[in-house]
Formats: structure tokens, C-alpha cells, sequence
């Protein structure tokens, strides 16, 4: 997209109003914070990390067992990092797509398909039990072909589906697509139309603490764990206020530096950042249609992803993907107003027709990224630690089966989960910096060059994808 300095100027005042602040933070129904823990604290399980991750854990752990005593932590606020700053999609799939499925466990594709269906709808069935206000929809998700050879690639995809059995995929031609929503740079989609849930991300999480507070699980925020050493038959935790003895810890900290310190070499923070417009008018959405309210993302290696929020605004996030040097996670980084300036910018590009719309709010955060883009799982101490992370901004899903799978090696029980490949397996770890920093600094270059020529990877890319190596937001 060649940018006029016209446009430019466009894109700039459109963000001359927006709030360097998360927009789904920002609800007036955002409930208080509980106090820190001072003092000493005992249970049978102790969850680290008050984002989905942990709130999920703490809720099934109470689920299958409700006499078990549950003691949830968390450094600053439930849902204040990634669980309430992502763009609200709640995925069935546990591979970050299709696509990487079948690159990487095409043996058990079919079966991980299928827990991850399950998976959303239990999530669907815990929205309704226990009051979840959250605004979710089960509207699906349309991958957006805005160049020739990405309208080959969804057909490739959705050709594979048919032939591996999987239903609910609807190929869109340009006219199809644009009858969905409107923009002169569709040329097509495809659109799952059962695979993805529409949210409101931090009202999920709020939700999910309420819930977890009803059945008895003791919530301290602003405790964040400072270590993790063997205590007797079991584990403790040193807060700066006191210490907390448990017989198990699931660990969901995710970007954050893990407490099982041989885990951190398997993710890198990358961030990631968002727009949210003011409201639509009647006027402008009957421009854009958008009438079913699906999920959107393109199909580019550095793409984005949109939606439609209750209240009518558009959310347009994603493209950049930065990474910092040393692999910090910073409150600075997550405002970036040249990324804004470029995501306005392409937002105009997709929808013309919305000139003179205003951003509300822009910002960003971290995403735990590692290397297979899906989660992974492990066990330390003994099997009285259980862990899982790498997400790679598919989390608002899976990290509800990541609970399950937690939980289900803190019991040391053989399931269906434990068994999956994906499961027992790794990704492969970064490399110490200069090299990360180098390498993954390459293969963005690399991903804008197959973007700019007809999807074409090169050499650095296609030795990448042999290594089983990649980098994503």
C-alpha cells in the first residue's frame, strides 16, 4: 500500500483524541482489586497468575474437586495484562489454526480438533452457568484473502478440511465476501462458522474471578510470587508480604519470567497493538455491513485482525510484531505511536468509506510467543509443579484446556490430553540474544518480503520452517 502524505496527515488526526489506555479496561463495571496477602497462607493448590490462564485453573481445580482448598495470586490485577488488553476472539483451536495443525501433529489433528471444539463449548456452557457478562457470541471467524495468492491458500486449507473430515468451513468469493462486510480489498474468505467466539476479553476475565471467589477460591492481588523453592511434601512461595505452603502450584504466568526458571528460554515477549474506533453510526454500518458480527483477520504473514464490539466500535489490531531487545517485558513498550500512526493508516485502506471516523483508544501489550505459535506443558519439582505457556495470542481459548491439562499432570492421571504428542512434546527454545534478537529481526524481514511477493518464501524461511522454527504474534 503506497501512502500519501494526505493520508498520512488523515491517519494522524484520527488519533489526535485516542487514550493510550486498553479500551476494555476502561469499563466503568471493572470490579475493585482484592487486597494483598500479608502473612502466611496454606492449600492444597496455589495458582500463579490472575489472567486466563490461572482464573481458568483455579475454577476447574474447584470444579472437579470442591473440597480443595485454592488459593489463587497475582502481581498487580486480574485481567490486567493480556487477558483484558486482547482482541476478544475465543478460538476452538488449540494449534493456532488449521494450517499449523497439520505442519506440525497431522497424525493427531483430528483428535485436537475435536478437544478444542469441546473445549469451546465448555467455555460457551460457563458463560451461561455462571453468569459470565462478557457479551460472548458464537459469530465464527472469517480469514479475508486480500491478494491473489492468499484466495489460493484459503481454497488449499479449505480442500484440506474436506478431505480430514471437518465441517462448518464456508469458502466466500469476492461477492460473497463483501456482501459480509464491505471493503474494496476483499477478494474473498473463509469463514468458520462455529470455530470462534466474540468477547469482550476483560469482562471475561472479571467474570471468571467472580466465579472462582463463589466457589471459595482465595484471591490476593497485587502478590505477585517472588521464588518457588521445595518445602517439605510440598511447595512454597515467597510474596513480599509472606509466603504461601501448598502441596501443588500451577504456574500461568505465560510472558511473564516463569518461576521454573528452565522455561524461560522457551518463549520471548512480543508485542502487539490494537485500535479502537468511537462508535458507528447507523449510516456508517450500514456502509460496512458486517450484519453477522464475525471475527476478521487477513491472511498475510503480518496481519490483522478486526472485529465488531456490542457497542458498535471497530477494533483493528495487529501487523506489527515487536520484539525488544533482551526480551523484557516493560510498561513503555506497550504505547508505540508509530505503530498506531501505520495501523490507522491501513484501517483507511480496508475501509475508505469510514473517512473522517475518530479513534477512542490505542494501545498495546505482550504476548507470549514460542516457537510451534501453540501452547506447551511440563511438570518440575517432582510433579508438585505443573506449567503452561506459549499461547502466541491464541490464549482467550486455550488456556481454558491448558487448565485442564495442568491439572491433569499435578494429579499424575494418564488422559486423553496428557497423551497428545503436542502435550509431552516441546517447541524448541530460543537462542541467548544477540542471536534471538538477530534472528527473529531476519525472519520478520523475511515474512514482509513473502507478503510483498506473492506469499513466496525464501531461503531463510524455508529453513526456518524445516527447523520447526517461527516467529508470530
Amino acid at each position: 500500500m503506497a501512502v500519501t502524505r494526505a493520508m498520512r496527515s488523515a491517519a494522524a488526526h484520527s488519533l489526535t483524541d485516542a487514550q493510550p489506555v486498553p479500551f476494555w479496561l476502561e469499563d466503568p463495571g471493572r470490579p475493585g482489586a482484592h487486597p494483598a496477602l500479608a502473612g502466611d497462607e496454606r492449600c492444597d493448590l496455589l495458582v500463579v497468575g490472575g489472567g486466563y490462564s490461572g482464573l481458568w485453573t483455579a475454577l476447574l481445580a474447584k470444579e472437579r474437586d470442591p473440597g480443595r482448598d485454592v488459593v489463587l495470586i497475582e502481581g498487580k490485577e486480574i485481567g490486567w495484562a493480556a487477558s483484558g488488553r486482547n482482541g476478544g476472539f475465543c478460538a476452538a483451536s488449540l494449534t493456532h489454526g488449521l494450517g499449523n495443525g497439520l505442519a506440525r501433529w497431522p497424525d493427531e489433528l483430528p483428535r485436537l480438533e475435536k478437544l478444542g471444539a469441546a473445549n469451546l463449548d465448555a467455555i460457551e456452557a460457563a458463560v451461561a452457568r455462571y453468569s459470565l457478562d462478557c457479551d460472548f457470541e458464537r459469530t465464527g471467524e472469517i480469514d479475508v484473502a486480500t491478494e491473489p495468492h492468499q484466495l489460493d491458500e484459503l481454497h488449499e486449507m479449505y480442500e484440506e478440511a474436506v478431505d480430514l473430515g471437518f465441517e462448518g468451513l464456508e469458502l466466500l468469493d469476492q461477492d460473497a465476501m463483501r456482501a459480509e462486510v464491505h471493503s474494496p480489498t476483499f477478494l474473498g474468505g473463509l469463514w468458520d462458522r462455529r470455530g470462534v467466539a466474540m468477547l469482550h476479553p476483560a469482562k471475561l476475565a472479571w467474570g471468571l474471578k467472580r466465579a472462582c471467589l463463589e466457589l471459595g477460591v482465595r484471591i490476593y492481588e497485587h502478590t505477585p510470587g517472588l521464588d518457588l523453592v521445595a518445602a517439605g511434601p510440598g511447595m512454597a512461595v515467597r510474596t513480599p508480604y509472606g509466603r504461601i505452603l501448598a502441596r501443588r502450584v500451577a504456574l500461568g504466568t505465560n510472558v511473564f519470567p516463569s518461576l521454573v526458571k528452565r522455561v524461560r528460554a522457551y518463549t520471548v515477549p512480543v508485542y502487539d497493538y490494537a485500535l479502537m474506533t468511537e462508535p458507528l453510526s447507523a449510516e456508517q454500518l450500514a456502509s460496512i455491513g458486517w450484519k453477522n458480527r464475525q471475527g476478521l483477520g487477513d491472511s498475510a504473514n503480518q496481519f490483522h485482525y478486526f472485529r465488531i464490539t456490542a457497542d458498535h466500535r471497530v477494533l483493528w489490531g495487529g501487523y506489527d510484531a515487536i520484539y525488544k531487545y533482551g526480551g523484557k517485558v516493560r510498561a513503555e513498550y506497550d504505547d508505540r505511536p508509530a505503530t498506531y500512526l501505520k495501523l490507522a493508516e491501513h484501517f483507511f485502506d480496508c475501509f475508505p468509506q469510514l473517512e473522517g471516523l475518530r479513534f477512542s483508544h490505542a494501545w498495546g501489550g505482550a504476548i507470549d510467543t514460542c516457537s510451534r505459535f501453540s501452547a506447551f506443558f511440563g511438570t518440575a519439582h517432582g510433579g508438585k509443579v505443573a506449567y503452561a505457556a506459549g499461547y502466541t495470542g491464541l490464549g482467550v481459548g486455550a488456556t481454558r484446556f491448558g487448565g485442564d491439562v495442568m491439572l491433569d499432570l499435578l494429579a499424575g492421571e494418564r488422559t486423553e490430553r496428557t497423551e497428545l504428542e503436542m502435550v509431552r512434546k516441546k517447541p524448541l527454545p530460543f537462542p541467548p540474544e544477540p542471536v534471538a534478537w538477530a534472528g527473529i529481526g531476519i525472519t520478520k524481514w523475511a515474512l514482509a518480503r513473502a507478503d510483498a511477493n506473492g506469499g513466496r518464501r525464501n531461503l531463510w524461511l524455508k529453513a526456518m520452517d524445516r527447523a520447526g522454527l517461527g516467529f508470530d504474534s
